[in-house]
């Protein structure tokens, strides 16, 4: 289901651009950029396979380049797939309080969780978010299933 709010189509485009980095760089392509409006405090990819760390998930690498926040009032994640349950209860401990999903066709299911938290979810239905992720998980199925813990 698509939602009626609005997002910054430039952050998205950055958060798609590295997704596709991580996947040129033989990782999962999932990016993330946190901004505050228009200004990006940190962005990130998943770099669970290039520097052989299970949380580096795009999220994750997105709130570690960000750096100490003394709050994350009027801020928005951006990421290219849903968040995984991790990623998911960080956003939530952090009180995040906007996230924009570019997809949700190849992996979703915690958006309940993030709307039953106070969390305001804007899902994007992205083609070109779904198309790398549906690609990447035909080329590397082994890999997907190993970042979804299956």
């Amino acid at each position: 289901m698509t939602s009626t709010m609005t997002h910054d189509p430039a952050l998205l485009t950055r958060a798609y651009e590295l997704a596709r980095k991580s996947h040129d760089e033989g990782g999962c392509p999932i990016g993330s950029v946190l901004a505050r409006g228009a200004a990006i405090l940190g962005e990130g990819h998943n770099q669970r396979v290039q520097k052989g760390d299970p949380i580096a998930h795009g999220e994750m690498d997105a709130l570690r380049n960000a750096g100490r926040q003394a709050n994350y009032a009027g801020t928005t994640l951006y990421t290219t797939l849903s968040p995984c349950m991790m990623c998911a209860g960080t956003i939530v401990q952090f009180k995040i309080p906007r996230v924009v999903i570019a997809e949700n066709r190849n992996f979703g299911g915690n958006e309940a969780f993030l709307r039953a938290h106070g969390v305001a979810v804007e899902i994007v239905d992205d083609a070109r978010c779904v198309e790398l992720m549906s690609r990447f998980i035909v080329e590397r199925p082994a890999l997907w299933n190993e970042d979804i813990a299956e």
